[in-house]
């Protein structure tokens, strides 16, 4: 399947939310990156006009310490013998989505055992469902449409502070959309810039300190309205410069399940890939600059058999 239902013809879900599961196949690994053809892959490298490329990648390091607390800083060190010509070097400590990211489908369920298209916690911790490696076999590659949500906003004049929890609700995706005069296609990455990143990186230390384990960020409303919008944009994945995509922090009450915590629902029911802390200020400004919004983007998550995330490894092409 290539095309979808609108998120109102899917079959609820038994605590809330609709699921996306088994629409393709009982034994999918992918979920919406199935949507990234060879077609629609070969189109969007179509737009490729001036071979500009961007790192979508923040340094390696640059959360310290890391936001959530179980998470921690990677430890470099560089191997190198007195006297000879060679430098090799080794990482320890090292957390794959303590920065630039992607979450499989592995990361979050909809509900304990309860994965992305019925697996089961076993079937993750073997590595045999849902796991990173799957999206590495098969390619992640697209046309990215940024919405900037930052600019959007103080164009319009509505408040907005980068390092606050500013929900964003489907008007203000939608102002962004406009903004850069762009239609949603099956396939997509939506690439949410909302300042954050840009944001950290400026903080005194005192500042990254209290954000360890108590994170404040901008993102997606915890709605059921903004579920609906991105299943409906039949977007492959959504990638954002933020701790989470959505707003944080969460609510992980019972009571809020499963909007509360978006990732029940992205993750778990509709299986759609989430990018989080990509580095995406350079790419806004020279969106800003020329005035184009599209570009082809091309990611290579780590081939880790059983691995829950990766290093994004992505760049955007224009």
């Amino acid at each position: 399947m290539t095309e979808l239902p609108s998120y109102a013809d899917l079959p609820p879900a038994p605590y809330g939310g609709r699921s996306a599961w088994g629409l393709f196949g009982a034994q999918d690994n992918l979920g919406l990156v199935n949507l990234m053809t060879p077609e629609r892959i070969a189109a969007a490298a179509r737009l490729v006009r001036r071979g500009q490329v961007f790192c979508l990648d923040m340094p390696l390091g640059s959360i310290s310490p890391a936001l959530a607390t179980f998470r921690g800083a990677p430890r470099h060190h560089v191997l190198h013998q007195p006297g000879t010509a060679g430098f090799d070097d080794v990482y320890d400590n090292f957390y794959p989505q303590a920065s630039s990211q992607w979450d499989s489908l592995a990361h979050y369920g909809y509900a304990p055992d309860q994965l992305y298209n019925g697996a089961t916690e076993a079937e993750v911790l073997a590595g045999t469902r849902n796991t990173i490696d799957h999206w590495a076999r098969h390619g992640l590659a697209g046309r990215g449409v940024l919405l900037d949500v930052e600019r959007a906003r103080r164009a319009a004049g509505r408040p907005y502070d980068p390092g606050g929890p500013v929900a964003l609700g489907v008007e203000d995706l939608e102002l962004a959309r406009r903004q850069a005069g762009v239609e949603y296609a099956p396939g997509d990455v939506i690439v949410l810039h909302t300042g954050f990143a840009a944001w950290y990186v400026e903080q005194p230390d005192q500042v990254k300190h209290r954000l360890h384990g108590n994170v404040i960020s901008p993102g997606l409303a915890h709605t059921e309205a903004i579920c609906e919008y991105l299943w409906n944009s039949h977007a492959a994945a959504i990638a954002a410069d933020n701790f989470a995509v959505e707003v944080f922090p969460a609510d992980r009450s019972p009571a809020a399940h499963p909007f509360g915590f978006l990732h029940h629902v992205l993750i778990g029911l509709f299986g759609l890939a989430l990018g989080e802390l990509w580095w995406l200020s350079d790419l806004a400004r020279d969106c800003a600059a020329d005035g184009v919004y599209e570009m082809f983007l091309v990611s290579a998550p780590l081939n880790a058999p059983g691995g829950i995330g990766s290093p994004a490894n992505a760049v955007a092409i224009k």
